[in-house]
């Protein structure tokens, strides 16, 4: 993203502030009643201090991003750009590499989403607005206005579209519950969460945050509790270096609104633990070193999770909460910036469903 990291990806960052609280800065008394609580787990153990648990390239996709799991946690969903492609597609494929399928061929493709069941996916493109040539997810100041949400079966078929307007529609997910989804739209005339049907209707605004750009967001498992982040939009337009981001909390319903992170950095890309209160999200350490860390709803603790000084990000686990799977430069060539998709095992973590 131009705002966050020194390579050129098409791939959206659904997940991009000053650190501020926002119930000062946005006047919000909800943000101080917070998200309900969910019990603690076992302490989690990471590797010794300044290692990493193991980790393994998945071979065979290529230059890809942001990938997320299958309801089984056989498969990935994400974008990737293979021999051939002219821009970044949906891809699926198994964990190990295997049964690599591009879901659609037309336009730019963005961020993607298993259904609950497994049996549908769903998908942000731009394939219906041939006019949208080369659309620049990774910039928030230029975002494709006409990028739409779709849905289709595993193997790209019976493709069904939700959206159809003039603004930017992204960044989706889908509900634990199977019965609706959660996306960033600019449809109100900036960036907000809305929810929605599975088939697109009955579109509701979830958050209200008046000089601040809400994204990147997901369910954890009580199908109530959303993890998002946050930048000030006067950051962004100034092109800031380094743009601050926030990690904050809020309920379905659009109450009570919850700051997790307090520092003036960047905390980006944040994505639920399926033990119900653990989430992983990428802070970036001086000079401009993108690593993943734990956090927890119910503490300020936050544990390491990569070591590297390469890119490190777009974070999710594994519904059994064995595998971190995360993009990375750590073997491009010099200078070229190609990203991997990685696997880590952080099965020790005893983060999975409790």
């Amino acid at each position: 993203m131009n705002l966050l990291v020194n390579f050129r990806s098409r791939v959206r960052l659904r997940h991009a502030g000053i650190a501020l609280s926002v119930a000062s800065a946005l006047g919000l008394l909800a943000a101080s009643r917070g998200a309900a609580q969910a019990p603690s787990a076992e302490k989690p153990v990471a590797a010794a201090e300044g290692q990493e648990l193991p980790v393994h390239r998945i071979p065979n996709l290529g230059a890809g991003a942001e990938f997320y799991f299958s309801p089984d946690g056989t498969h990935i969903i994400g974008n990737a750009k293979r021999d051939g492609d002219t821009s970044y597609h949906v891809y699926t494929l198994a964990i190990d590499g295997t049964d690599i399928r591009r879901i659609n061929d037309k336009g730019d493709d963005a961020c993607s989403f298993y259904f609950p069941d497994g049996k549908r996916i769903i998908w942000t493109s731009s394939k219906d607005h041939p006019e949208l040539t080369n659309s620049n997810y990774s910039n928030p100041s230029d975002y494709p206005e006409g990028a739409e949400l779709y849905t289709s079966n595993l193997d790209g078929s019976d493709v069904k579209r939700l959206t159809n307007n003039s603004v930017y529609d992204a960044e989706v997910s889908v509900a634990p519950n199977g019965k609706w989804i959660l996306f960033g739209s600019e449809r109100s005339g900036k960036m907000e969460l809305w929810k929605a049907g599975i088939d697109g209707s009955n579109p509701v605004q979830i958050t209200h945050l008046d000089g601040w750009e809400p994204g990147g967001s997901f369910l954890f498992r009580d199908g109530k509790t959303i993890i998002f982040r946050a930048w000030r939009s006067e950051d962004a337009k100034a092109n800031k270096k380094g743009l601050p981001m926030t990690l904050y909390t809020i309920q379905a319903d659009g109450t009570g609104l919850k700051q997790l992170t307090h520092d003036d950095g960047t905390n980006w890309s944040p994505f639920p633990a399926p033990d119900g209160h653990h989430y992983v999200f990428v802070k970036v350490l001086p000079p401009h070193n993108y690593e993943i860390f734990l956090g927890d709803l119910n503490s300020e603790k936050q544990v390491r999770l990569t070591y590297n000084d390469a890119f490190d990000g777009y974070p999710s686990i594994s519904p059994d909460g064995h595998w971190l799977i995360f993009t990375s430069t750590r073997d491009s060539t010099p200078g070229s910036h190609t990203t991997g998709v990685y696997l880590e095992d952080i099965s020790s973590l005893h983060i999975g469903p409790q």
